[in-house]
């Protein structure tokens, strides 16, 4: 009877040990034909995955933007960037970066704060000046004469400006005052340029 019972349990052990080696090669077999799962596969909606979508030309092209005037969304995007460049020039001709000023300047207003740097450097005067924010800015004018655009922008910002001596002594502006500016600026681009870029061309007093 216990021999009996041993052999049983033997056999019982053995069906198990036989059948998981049956699951695991079924479950390798088709591991092998289907792949495995990482995780990064991009779903797969049945009926969708074969289709091909042919999309218009006409459709892709970007609406052609009325040069005419500046309005709604243009408008926006337009003085979003000109108050960059408004903070950026004003900051990188107090530090004397040349070559950030080229970027933003037409050829003429290049030379002009060209000039002023080096008269500036010249003198051995320092200008120490922090940048606050742009409190207002508009559109005062915009226009389209032949191949070119302009438009006339009136900033209001706050600012820090300080003016120093070769000696360091304080000549202008007060390191502990904020105080208002009030700009206009006039911008230009050329429609026929690939560039999408706007020059500053002339400050209005």
């Amino acid at each position: 009877m216990y021999i009996y019972q041993i052999m049983s349990n033997s056999f019982g052990y053995l069906d198990i040990i036989l059948l998981g080696m049956i699951a695991g090669f079924i479950i390798l077999r088709l591991r092998s034909i289907l792949g495995r799962k990482t995780g990064h596969e991009s779903k797969v909606y049945p009926g969708f995955d074969e289709k091909k979508f042919s999309i218009p030309k006409k459709d892709i092209q970007p609406k052609e933007q009325n040069l005419e005037t500046l309005e709604g969304k243009n408008k926006k995007e337009f003085l979003k960037g000109a108050e960059i460049a408004y903070e950026t020039i004003l900051t990188a001709f107090a530090s004397g970066d040349l070559i950030k000023l080229k970027s933003l300047l037409s050829s003429n207003m290049f030379s002009n704060f060209s000039d002023a740097i080096k008269a500036r450097n010249k003198e051995n005067i320092k200008s120490e000046f922090t940048f606050i924010g742009v409190k207002e800015s508009s559109v005062e004018k915009y226009e389209k004469i032949k191949d070119n655009l302009f438009a006339t922008v009136k900033f209001v910002a706050e600012v820090i400006s300080v003016k120093r001596d070769k000696e360091n002594k304080i000549i202008e502006g007060n390191p502990d005052k904020i105080k208002f500016v009030s700009d206009n600026w006039i911008f230009t681009r050329n429609i026929n340029q690939k560039s999408p870029n706007w020059y500053l061309s002339k400050i209005v007093s």
